[in-house]
């Protein structure tokens, strides 16, 4: 075992990027695991239950397996390069010093993209669901609620932020056994035909090659967030292995939940070959007031709103202030934002600057929720085929890695999967994030031609070290 899996990271592994340490490191493996699964929302189907059933013939369970074979090889690579590079950009800094800085920024570039969307996408769902329990209240009031709140969380600290989400986790899995529970009792009292049956998993006389593609598209928006888990690097105690272990482990605990209660809703509805457009939003919702009361299905909505308005909407503004932290830290964005809170160690200006353009966006895109995921999709993905060649280009080409699995096989799949979704991906959101990608590249040149940023030359080779050889035998001896 290398030194990179037992010692406990300080402020000596940011020097040797060229950085001092700014942030708090606060948070533990678990912290860092507990903040993945509150971005990816254990209770996420809840939402969209409905549209995916549509979507999927009923097999929603089948979806998010599909969805979790995908994702998990995207979650290795993360971790390869998190082990390399335990710094707070996450894909931007693994790209740009893995491959070449100019494309660490476009990756940078492009999963902002998705950073800055998914907080508007949280709260206008959040907004959503209270105002079906408080129609009196207008949607944009919400936003508004929810993004003040979040705002002074994040202003706080990371060690308040990692207590909030312990606390809402908590929430949510107390919110899932209570419908396991619900479910297992309705099924044995076989209440409204419900019964077991392995349908939802996989029908025969539904499945579809083009299925699959649809599944995918679906499933890599809902496993969105483990990603997150990295912008988190430089606050970490738990070691170079901590991002990595808290990625993987948190993807395949979410996919266990979403299947677990997808599985279960089918067969709470056995009979049901699709819902109607009003019926498709609320529609677990629906099975829960069928099989309980009104007063539960009430309280499962102000569940699913607090976790997105604000549990995952936290973590979500949290990973898009660090990213920016990152990036103007290397001088890619203004500087300003990379300016640090001297008593709650936060990037304070990205924080605040999250929430405006959160604001903004928010009370712009109410009711496009279908409009703001696809360009969610587009930024990710396109970040994330950059991650898998940089696994290819650094471990594979640069460090002649002898770990095939991990650094070529697992990273090819894994691209030609994405690319797969993406090539399939709405074109209204080629377009919008074309149209992002060409701004970011008129920002890069603006910054080159000026000279500034883009990874000074000795904090990029700064990984040529004995430290880098003993992460690269002990990956390959583990493969």
């Amino acid at each position: 075992m290398s030194s990179h899996d037992t010692h406990t990271l300080g402020e000596g592994d940011l020097t040797a990027f060229g950085y001092k340490q700014e942030l708090n490191r606060g948070l533990s493996t678990a912290d860092l695991l507990i903040y993945g699964l509150v971005f990816m929302v254990p209770i996420a189907p809840w939402a969209i239950y409905g549209t995916v059933y549509n979507e999927a013939k009923g097999m929603v369970p089948l979806v998010y397996l599909i969805g979790l074979v995908a994702m998990i090889f995207t979650a290795l690579s993360y971790a390869q390069m998190s082990r390399a590079f335990p710094i707070a950009g996450s894909v931007y800094s693994y790209v740009g010093r893995g491959m070449h800085p100019k494309l660490g920024f476009i990756a940078g570039w492009t999963i902002l993209l998705d950073y800055l969307l998914v907080p508007t996408l949280l709260y206008v769902f959040a907004a959503e669901s209270m105002y079906g329990i408080f129609p009196s209240v207008p949607k944009w009031a919400w936003i508004l609620i929810f993004l003040a709140v979040n705002t002074a969380i994040n202003y706080v600290g990371i060690s308040f932020t990692a207590v909030v989400n312990r606390l809402f986790l908590t929430a949510e899995v107390l919110f899932i056994v209570i419908f396991v529970v619900m479910a297992i009792v309705a099924i044995a009292n076989g209440t409204g035909g419900a019964h077991v049956t392995t349908k939802p998993i996989f029908d025969s006389a539904n499945f579809s090659a083009p299925l699959v593609g649809t599944a995918l598209s679906i499933a890599v928006l809902s496993f969105l967030g483990f990603d997150g888990i990295a912008t988190l690097s430089e606050e970490s105690k738990g070691g170079h292995r901590s991002a990595g272990i808290a990625m993987i482990g948190g993807l395949f605990l979410v996919a266990f939940f979403f299947i677990s209660q997808t599985w279960l809703a089918g067969m709470l509805i056995p009979d049901t070959t699709s819902f109607s457009d009003a019926e498709a939003g609320n529609a677990f919702f629906d099975i829960v007031g069928r099989i309980s009361s009104n007063g539960w299905q009430i309280a499962f909505l102000a569940m699913n709103a607090l976790a997105v308005g604000i549990a995952n909407a936290v973590a979500a503004q949290s990973a898009t202030s660090r990213l920016l932290f990152s990036m103007s830290r290397d001088g890619q964005l203004p500087r300003f934002l990379a300016h640090i809170n001297t008593r709650s160690k936060v990037p304070e200006r990205a924080i605040l600057l999250v929430a405006g353009i959160t604001l903004v966006l928010g009370l712009f895109f109410v009711g496009q929720i279908g409009l703001i995921s696809s360009l969610v999709n587009f930024g990710a993905l396109t970040s994330f085929l950059l991650l898998h060649l940089s696994v290819i280009t650094y471990f594979g080409v640069r460090r002649k890695s002898r770990n095939v699995v991990l650094h070529w096989v697992g990273p090819v799949i894994g691209f030609l999967i994405i690319g797969f979704v993406l090539w399939n991906a709405e074109p209204a959101a080629k377009i919008g994030g074309v149209a992002w990608l060409v701004i970011g590249l008129l920002v890069l040149a603006y910054y080159s031609r000026k000279g500034i940023g883009i990874l000074p030359e000795h904090r990029a080779d700064a990984t040529d070290t004995a430290q880098d050889a003993d992460l690269l035998a002990a990956t390959d001896r583990k493969g």
